[in-house]
C-alpha cells in the first residue's frame, strides 16, 4: 500500500462532502483506505465490516478478479468513445445482457451514470413517450411521501423526504403524491412483506380523480422504499397500482436502483413481486457501485412509440457524454460475470431466512421500536431523544464505525444492507455488532 493511502491528508477544507455532518466529520475523520470482499481497511489499520455495500451498491463485495481485470483490460483498449451518433461493441454486448435479465417484455435499456440520472431519464421518457402518441396533455407526474428518487430536481419532486426537498424552491410544478405504506401500529416487527395497507394503493385512484387520468403521464415508486429506511409495500399493494396505472393508461416507473441486481433474492423487485412495471430504472447494483452507471429498461412499445419520422432524425433528444462508458461496461459486465458465477442474484433468497431471524433478535433491545426485513435488508428503527431527532441513530453509525462495523443510518432508522457474499457468520457478527452498539448508546 503507497504511503499516501496510510494517513489521512492534513486539510480536508477543500472537500464539500456530499450528505455528510461535514464539521463532525472533519473533526474525526472516518477513512476508508482499502477494501477487499467483505470488508475495508482504514487509514489506521483496522479491518470493518460492510453491513449496507458501500452504498447499497457494491453487491457482489469489494475489489473482485473479474471486474477488475475488465477495467483494466478495457481502459488499456478504448478508454473512451462518443456516446452521440457514435457506438463500441461493448455497450450493446451489455446492454444485451442486462435486457436478457429483465422483466419479459422490458427490451430496451438507455445507460446513464447514477440513480438520479435513471429518474431523470425515465420521467423525461415518460412524458415524452404520451406526445408521442398523441396525448400531450399527460404531462402530470405522480410520486410518493417519503420516497427517494435521487437528488434531481425532477427526483426531488416526485421523491417525498423533506429534508431533500424544502431548501430548493418550488421545484416542479405538477407533481402529486401517494401516502407512504409505512403503518406502526398495524405492521411494526413484521417478518418480510406485511399484511396491512394494500388499500393504500387505491389512493392512486383519488388522484387520478382529481387530475383526470388524460393528464397524468407515469407513476414512479420503489417497490422497497430504501433510503428513507426500508418501508415495505403491504400485500398486494404493487400489484393494485398496476392495475390502476394500465386501467387509466398510465405507465407505472419503478425505482430499482437499490432492489435491483439481487438485493432480495432475485434479479429484480419486479420478479419478487411478479409485477412489471413500464419502465425500470437502475445504477448501483449494475456496475457493483465501482464504476458510475446506470441503466433504465423500457418496454418494447415505449420504445418503438419514438422509433418514428425521417430515420436521419434523433428520437429522443436526451442523453449524457458518458452514457455507455467502455470503461463503466466492462465493470458492469465483469460484475454480471461475477453474479452469474456465484449465483448472487439468487443468494439472498437462501440466505433470506436467516437474515430475518438474526435480524429479529434485536427487537427488546434498547430503544428498538420496529424491525423490518426483506430478503437482504433490514432495518431497526429506534425511538428518537426527544428534542434530537437523528442524534441517537447517527451516535449508533459512529460506534457502529469505532466497533468495526459500518451500518448506515436515516433519521432514527439503521439500515443494512450487506453484500450478497456474506456468510452465516459473518451475518452473526454484523448483528453482534449492531446488538453492542444499541446497548452502548444513551
Amino acid at each position: 500500500m503507497s504511503n499516501r493511502l496510510k494517513v489521512t491528508p492534513n486539510d480536508l477544507s477543500a472537500f464539500w462532502m456530499p450528505f455528510t455532518a461535514n464539521r463532525q466529520f472533519k473533526q474525526a475523520p472516518r477513512m476508508m483506505v482499502s477494501a477487499k470482499d467483505m470488508h475495508y481497511t482504514t487509514s489506521d489499520g483496522r479491518k470493518v465490516l460492510d453491513g449496507t455495500a458501500g452504498l447499497w451498491c457494491v453487491n457482489a463485495g469489494h475489489c473482485r478478479p473479474k471486474i477488475t481485470e475488465a477495467i483494466q483490460q478495457q481502459a488499456a483498449e478504448l478508454d473512451y468513445a462518443p456516446a452521440f451518433q457514435m457506438g463500441h461493441p461493448i455497450v450493446f454486448e451489455l446492454a444485451n445482457r442486462l435486457v436478457d435479465l429483465a422483466p419479459k417484455g422490458m427490451d430496451h435499456v438507455f445507460f446513464t451514470n447514477s440513480g438520479s440520472e435513471s429518474v431523470e431519464t425515465a420521467l423525461k421518457m415518460a412524458i415524452a413517450y404520451h406526445r408521442a402518441k398523441g396525448e400531450g396533455s399527460r404531462t402530470r407526474l405522480i410520486g410518493r411521501e417519503r420516497g427517494y428518487h435521487g437528488v434531481n430536481f425532477g427526483g426531488i419532486s416526485v421523491g417525498g423526504i423533506v429534508t431533500n426537498r424544502k431548501m430548493f424552491g418550488t421545484l416542479l410544478g405538477g407533481v402529486d403524491h401517494m401516502p407512504h405504506t409505512h403503518l406502526p401500529e398495524k405492521n411494526s416487527f413484521t417478518k418480510g412483506v406485511p399484511e396491512h395497507g394494500a388499500e393504500l394503493a387505491n389512493e392512486l385512484e383519488r388522484i387520478v380523480a382529481l387530475h383526470d387520468a388524460s393528464t397524468i403521464a407515469a407513476v414512479i415508486v420503489e417497490p422497497v422504499a430504501g433510503s428513507t429506511g426500508v418501508i415495505l409495500p403491504p400485500k398486494g399493494y404493487l400489484e393494485r397500482l398496476r392495475e390502476i396505472c394500465t386501467k387509466h393508461g398510465i405507465l407505472l416507473i419503478f425505482d430499482e436502483v437499490i432492489t435491483g441486481f439481487g438485493r432480495l433474492g432475485t434479479p429484480f423487485a419486479a420478479d419478487y413481486f411478479g409485477v412489471t412495471p413500464d419502465i425500470m430504472t437502475t445504477a448501483k447494483g449494475v456496475s457493483n457501485g465501482v464504476i458510475p452507471m446506470g441503466a433504465v429498461f423500457v418496454k418494447k412499445e415505449i420504445h418503438d412509440a419514438f422509433m418514428t419520422g425521417p430515420e436521419h432524425m434523433i428520437e429522443f433528444f436526451h442523453g449524457y457524454t458518458y452514457s455507455g462508458n467502455p470503461i463503466a461496461c466492462a465493470a458492469a459486465l465483469g460484475t454480471l460475470d461475477t453474479y452469474k458465477e456465484e449465483g448472487l442474484l439468487t443468494r439472498g433468497e437462501e440466505l433470506a431466512p436467516y437474515w430475518e431471524d438474526a435480524l429479529h433478535s434485536l427487537k427488546g433491545e434498547p430503544n428498538v421500536i420496529d424491525i423490518r426485513n426483506i430478503g437482504l435488508i433490514g432495518a431497526i428503527e429506534l425511538a428518537p431523544i426527544p428534542g434530537s431527532p437523528t442524534k441517537r441513530a447517527f451516535s449508533a453509525f459512529v460506534k457502529a464505525f469505532e466497533r468495526g462495523a459500518l451500518i448506515r443510518t436515516t433519521g432514527d432508522i439503521i439500515a443494512l444492507s450487506p453484500p450478497l457474499i456474506i456468510t452465516k457468520g459473518q451475518i452473526n457478527e454484523l448483528i453482534d455488532h449492531v446488538r453492542e452498539v444499541l446497548r452502548a448508546v444513551d
